[in-house]
This record gives C-alpha cells, sequence and structure tokens, in this order.
C-alpha cells in the first residue's frame, strides 16, 4: 500500500499542470476498460502521444486492469452490455476440452457486441469521473506543497 501512495504522489508531483495530469491519467482509465486486451500498452503511448500527456501518468492509469482485476471488471462490463444492448443472450454450455477456434468464435460471437459496448460505455463514464477526481487530487496535492 506504501508502495502506491508513494507512485501517486510521485505522479501528482510532476510539473504538469493538473489538467493535463488528470487528462493523462483518465486517458489510461479508459483504456483499461476498453476490449483490447493485449493492446493497452500501446494504447496508452498512442493517446499519450496524440495528446500530447505523460505516458508514465497514461500508463499507470491503465494498471487499474491487471490480472487481479479483469475477470470482475470484463465480467461487469459484459453484464452491463448486455443490459444496455437488450441482448437475450445467456451462459453457453462449453465443453472445453472440445473446443477449437472456430466452435469459440461461434460461441462468443453472441457476446461481442454487448462486451464491446458495455466496457465502451463504461470507459467512457469511469474516464470522466477519473479526470475530476484526479484533478481535484492533484489540486489539493499542490496547495497542500506550496511552502
Amino acid at each position: 500500500m506504501k508502495y502506491i501512495r508513494d507512485r501517486i504522489r510521485a505522479i501528482l508531483a510532476l510539473d504538469d499542470p493538473p489538467d493535463k495530469l488528470a487528462l493523462a491519467f483518465s486517458l489510461g482509465i479508459f483504456v483499461a476498460f476498453t476490449p483490447t486486451i493485449g493492446l493497452h500498452t500501446l494504447s496508452c503511448l498512442f493517446f499519450a502521444w496524440t495528446f500530447r500527456v505523460s505516458k508514465m501518468v497514461t500508463l499507470t492509469g491503465s494498471f487499474i486492469n491487471n490480472p487481479w482485476t479483469i475477470v470482475p471488471l470484463y465480467g461487469f462490463c459484459l453484464w452491463f452490455g448486455i443490459k444496455i444492448t437488450g441482448s437475450s443472450v445467456a451462459l453457453p454450455h462449453i465443453v472445453w476440452n472440445e473446443i477449437g477456434f472456430s466452435n469459440a468464435y461461434l460461441i462468443l460471437k453472441p457476446f461481442l457486441w454487448p462486451f464491446i459496448a458495455g466496457t465502451l460505455v463504461l470507459g467512457v463514464a469511469a474516464s470522466v469521473v477519473s479526470y475530476f477526481l484526479f484533478y481535484w487530487a492533484a489540486t489539493r496535492f499542490r496547495k497542500i506543497q506550496k511552502p
């Protein structure tokens, strides 16, 4: 926990203006929710370059999606996506020892649109909320640090 607190303080102490720090962090949060599994680092670097914000802060924001959080995060996004798209898909019965690439595609195809919709909608919402929270934290931190 001390490591995380020190990491956040180091980010808040960067010379960038609070709005740029908040934008960088919120872009990372958005990327963490996106369905581009395996491409998060490249996505973060692309967004940081595009918006001219800190790569380190953007990558840090994306680390909320990690091996310990990926299943609950994406599971909730899929559930939410099913609800907002009005999809009637149910959990499939999968015989794991008989599954191949073509079978996996056919079984998972009905879940693709709800998954994409859920991750993008929740990603945008989490990104907006994190922008304002991080902006508030950065400005508060700077007021406390002023001599």
